[in-house]
């Protein structure tokens, strides 16, 4: 059986250099401070990895007793699987967030444990405190704290260590934030250097794995290694969600901690009692929305004819159907080509259990992300969004339109490569050399706006050139290529004469083109 551990020497010590960091960060102490939360970081992970390795041999050894006695072990196990997946839950989450910081800096390889901008303000900011979401990520992970928190120390009877699990989760704002009138979100990210925003967040993950190590070893200590033989009595909640859409079911398993399959507890819910029949199931219809408790008690008949009384209260909550989507340009659909989602959530509810729908388009999921492909231009894209609640039932959460527009013209380009070997793209009216002109060989055509960044099909193009007598000639060239004719024009022409080219291209939509035209003059 793995040891039981309380705060240790190690972890008091990890928290102190935190608290050290982040006074030195007020103070301005730049270059320093920075290299500092990278020891930190260090420090935290190696905690991390050793805390995890230890709640694994603790969660191990609740399975094999669970394989070895199934029936008095029950309890203890559900109770685990549940932390383990509630801790992973937030853990992963706050794991999700340091990477979207990490790249929102140093780009879309950014790395976490190697930071190349540790000094940036910004970034911490636009992922957490984003004002142009409808929800910022830090009013989600605060509320995720606070349910955890909640969740793990109800389940932790040594006061001493339930007030730490209850302080390492505490989400009010510090006494300095509220003199600068910050909330405790805007104190954590606002202006914060992204080596401390990832600093902060690798400490709650080392958090989360402290707190779900006290709930196993307590869980463990529960089991008696000989017999199983009960020391401990508590009533215990365990619900599928507390969080239920309207017109569901609230439902949990209301019990003892200590169970004897040769006695029945008497359990009272609301007030009402639990008949025996339900096996300590309780089910509630959800009928409007609100915050509802579920409070009462649980007696056990002991052999002196006395009965023990233990108490429990929790409470779920009741919101109406609602989701969202959130693409990844902006809020149109374009046409022929796969346009990135974001996210599609509906809160409460994890991503595994979201289903969705759409019309005129062909909807893709892998994994976690989502991406439409429209298919008629001028008819709208209608999400149909549902979510399988515990119960196996399927309900329709909302429907969401999105306009479908034609693709933007593309520009028409030349590349060739520098003195320094350097890939051009000459895309705008300018000066060219008629060596580089003759070289580039290919005419291209494309979006790249840094949003759509979408490659055409140059199905021709016509140049159109002025002699020296004031002629204009042209040339056609079906393709990309430039052809013979076309280069003979260009070699003949004079420093200072103007070229012109039409091109004509066709996109991933299918539509056919009349370009821009691209105007050069022979340097």
């Amino acid at each position: 059986m793995a040891a039981s551990s309380p705060n240790s020497p190690r972890q008091k010590m990890i928290n102190l250099m935190y608290l050290v960091f982040i006074a030195m960060l007020a103070l301005n102490v730049s270059s320093e401070v920075l290299d500092g939360f990278e020891l930190v970081e260090e420090s935290l992970l190696r905690s991390v990895n050793a805390t995890s390795n230890r709640n694994k041999l603790v969660f191990k050894d609740l399975e094999e007793y669970h394989k070895t006695n199934p029936e008095k072990t029950e309890v203890w196990y559900k109770l685990a699987e549940q932390v383990k997946a509630k801790s992973d839950s937030l853990f992963d989450y706050t794991q999700d967030l340091k990477v979207r910081i990490v790249k929102k800096a140093d780009g879309k390889d950014g790395d976490p444990t190697g930071l190349k901008h540790p000094d940036d303000l910004n970034a911490a900011f636009e992922v957490m405190l984003d004002k142009r979401s409808r929800e910022k990520e830090a009013e989600i992970l605060k509320r995720s704290i606070n349910k955890y928190r909640d969740y793990v120390a109800s389940l932790v009877s040594d006061t001493v260590k339930r007030s730490i699990i209850k302080n390492n989760f505490n989400t009010e704002p510090s006494q300095k934030a509220k003199e600068n009138k910050q909330t405790w979100e805007e104190s954590l990210f606002g202006n914060m250097p992204m080596a401390a925003a990832v600093t902060l967040l690798t400490k709650m993950q080392n958090d989360v794995r402290y707190a779900e190590g006290e709930v196993l070893s307590e869980l463990m200590n529960n089991v008696d290694l000989r017999d199983y033989r009960v020391n401990k009595v508590g009533a215990f909640v365990i619900p599928q969600s507390q969080i239920v859409m309207r017109g569901g079911s609230y439902i949990a398993d209301i019990g003892l901690s200590a169970q004897d399959s040769t006695q029945r507890p008497r359990i009272f819910v609301n007030g009402n009692f639990l008949p025996d029949e339900a096996n300590g199931h309780f089910v509630v219809s959800a009928g409007s929305t609100g915050t509802f408790p579920v409070k009462g008690y649980v007696e056990m008949l002991q052999g002196d004819g006395t009965f023990v009384k233990s108490e429990f209260s929790t409470e779920y909550f009741v919101q109406e159907q609602s989701a969202s989507i959130e693409l990844a340009w902006t809020n149109i659909l374009y046409a022929g080509i796969e346009n990135p989602i974001n996210n599609i959530a509906v809160p409460g509810v994890p991503s595994q259990s979201i289903i969705a729908s759409a019309t005129n388009g062909t909807l893709t999921r892998r994994e976690s992300s989502w991406s439409i492909k429209p298919n008629q231009i001028g008819t709208d894209v209608v999400f149909t969004i549902s979510a399988r609640g515990n119960d196996g039932r399927i309900q329709n959460m909302a429907t969401k339109s999105f306009r479908v527009r034609e693709l933007p013209d593309p520009s028409p380009y030349l590349e060739y490569k520098d003195a320094t070997g350097k890939t051009i793209r000459f895309k705008k009216a300018g000066k060219l050399s008629r060596n580089i002109l003759l070289n580039a060989g290919v005419l291209g055509a494309a979006i790249d706006d840094g949003i759509l960044n979408t490659e055409f099909t140059v199905i021709s193009f016509t140049i159109r050139v002025t002699g020296a007598s004031g002629v204009q000639i042209t040339e056609a060239s079906n393709g990309s290529q430039f052809s013979q004719q076309q280069r003979n024009l260009i070699r003949d022409l004079r420093q200072g004469r103007p070229v012109t080219i039409f091109a004509k291209a066709k996109g991933p939509d299918g539509i056919l083109r009349d370009l821009s035209p691209l105007d050069i003059t022979i340097n």
